[in-house]
């Protein structure tokens, strides 16, 4: 059993991750899924990225992620989905303890973000890459599971960024690999 934190992309804490959420929580995980817009929920992406932008951007999220995990304890694997994936990129790489970080619909560069972000992966954190083909982060994805030994990159066709909230079965694969994933942890 793992400890697990799921962070959302910018149309919030929606349906498609609840249940992702709860299919962690069947298989025996303890899973945490911070919201970090306040409760609220968008149908377009462009108004959650508003919405975000009026909370002070996205590294304002990724200081409400790290606030609501400050009480959990360190040894968990992070999840975040697009901007989520800032957070748990971010947590991965700076929280002691972490175990592992599972990144969907997006991917970071290494040491780009700052002096709290460092330029190299810590040794003994796992991470999976799920990332559409020709996203505008596929290269930073690619490059990730170049560096981090033993990532692990997961390519789907498709044409929406979030591809496994419009395909069940797609759906399916990406939850039955991180499943694995947390497993094997």
């Amino acid at each position: 059993m793992a400890e697990v934190v799921v962070f959302h992309h910018a149309l919030g804490l929606t349906h498609p991750l609840r249940r992702f959420a709860e299919e962690l929580r069947a298989a025996g995980h303890v899973v945490h899924t911070p919201d970090l817009l306040d409760g609220r929920t968008f149908s377009e992406l462009e108004d959650g990225v508003a919405y975000s932008e009026q909370l002070g951007g996205p590294m304002a999220v990724v200081e409400r992620a790290r606030a609501a995990v400050a009480s959990l304890p360190q040894q968990v694997t992070y999840v975040g989905f697009s901007l989520g994936v800032l957070a748990a990129q971010s947590l991965a790489q700076t929280r002691p303890g972490a175990r592992g970080a599972v990144l969907c619909y997006a991917a970071l560069p290494l040491g780009e973000w700052g002096d709290n972000w460092p330029a190299t992966w810590p040794n003994g954190v796992e991470l999976q890459l799920h990332i559409l083909e020709g996203d505008e982060d596929f290269a930073f994805a690619q490059g990730l599971s170049e560096t981090v030994p033993d990532a692990q990159l997961f390519v789907y066709a498709g044409t929406e960024h979030y591809f496994a909230e419009h395909d069940d079965e797609t759906a399916r694969l990406l939850t039955n690999r991180v499943l694995d994933f947390l497993q094997a942890q």
